[in-house]
């Protein structure tokens, strides 16, 4: 049950990113050839006036294809193609995916977001009573944590993802006490077994339990709040996706661990298996898949506007290029040029996404070439 909501909760992010091409395009005067969802062979199709509309029969992934997409007929250009817009009219369409990708997920998250009574802030309220490093060259009760490692807090989420992606013992900490701000460079701050205070969190965790030993102030709902949580994690989203590329880049992440459509599905699966496992009504399990898309719909948006080729991003790119060179050499740079370069970054891509693909498998079935 829970794969077929991943596999539907995937399409769905897929969907939109297309329909956001298929939107703008329609509004902006560009012939779309074909509206489909999914790959592959076509399982349903309807023609439209001008747009055939497919459901395919791989749900990972769609497209939305328009007339002179990646070439123009020299000798009877279509007024309508996408290569014969103004550049402006062209980077709004390639856009248009990754936006509604972060408008829908966005509204995901108010609409999940509403129904939570308080949320938790990054002010200090208190701390347990053997926390080694309170006083005035520690923390102290009203110390609001302003960023850690120099990345910005609002919520106690960041608190929590910023903590476990630092990987030693310190950390670079700026709290704001009293409207001054403090620097606390080199911090002792980790994870540390605290005895329990109470015998409700005796009954759960025995004599002791790892935290940090700090309690954060309480944030009561409102409509305000609401749009503003969900502003800020929504943003909270785009900075996991820049860590965690950082992290790649650094070396800190291998290649292998990236997921792609059959993992998030696995990923879902197992959000959804876990809630239930937990004894968690079914609502739980399915609310939990569905932030998770929101999550990946955030991703499918920044990682579609990566100034890569074949990308988004990399088109965008290329069309503001191949203005700036047109300006210097004062006459129109061919348009095949792009369609090389995308070609070549197109089969680099697959290429790449048969490798996540084989990933995938190993990290869903721990089968290899090699045995296991």
């Amino acid at each position: 049950m829970f794969i077929v909501l991943g596999i539907l909760a995937f399409g769905i992010v897929i969907a939109v990113h297309e329909l956001g091409h298929y939107i703008s395009a329609k509004a902006l005067g560009v012939k779309v050839n074909e509206f489909a969802i999914g790959m592959g062979p076509k399982l349903l199709a309807k023609q439209g006036k001008e747009t055939l509309y497919s459901l395919r029969a791989l749900p990972f992934g769609g497209f939305c294809s328009m007339e002179g997409e990646h070439e123009e007929d020299d000798e009877n250009p279509d007024p309508r193609s996408f290569l014969s817009q103004k550049r402006w009219k062209r980077i709004i369409i390639l856009a248009s995916g990754s936006i509604a990708n972060i408008i829908i997920a966005f509204i995901v998250i108010l609409i999940l977001t509403s129904a939570q009574h308080f949320f938790v802030g990054t002010t200090i309220t208190g701390m347990h009573k053997d926390f080694p490093n309170a006083g005035l060259d520690g923390l102290m009760p009203g110390d609001r944590i302003v960023s850690i490692n120099g990345e910005r807090l609002f919520y106690i989420d960041d608190f929590s993802l910023l903590m476990q992606l630092n990987t030693g013992d310190t950390i670079d900490l700026v709290i704001n006490r009293d409207g001054r701000q403090i620097d606390l460079n080199n911090f002792p701050l980790a994870v540390r077994q605290y005895a329990v205070e109470s015998e409700a969190e005796r009954e759960i965790y025995g004599d002791s339990r790892p935290r940090y030993g700090l309690n954060f102030n309480s944030i009561e709902n409102s409509f305000t709040e609401t749009v503003k949580y969900s502003v800020y994690q929504t943003y909270s989203y785009v900075r996991m996706i820049r860590l965690s590329l950082v992290m790649m880049f650094r070396g800190d992440v291998s290649i292998s661990d990236i997921a792609g459509p059959v993992g998030i599905v696995g990923f879902m699966h197992d959000i959804g298996q876990n809630a239930q496992e937990r004894g968690e009504p079914i609502i739980y399990a399915v609310l939990g898949i569905v932030r998770f898309a929101a999550f990946i719909g955030v991703n499918v948006a920044v990682i579609n506007l990566l100034p890569i080729p074949a990308m988004d991003g990399g088109r965008i790119l290329f069309t503001v290029l191949s203005w700036i060179i047109e300006k210097i050499i004062r006459k129109p740079l061919d348009p095949k040029y792009e369609g090389y370069i995308n070609t070549g970054a197109f089969v680099l891509l697959i290429c790449f996404m048969v490798f996540i693909l084989y990933n995938d498998v190993i990290r869903l079935t721990g089968w290899s070439f090699h045995g296991s």
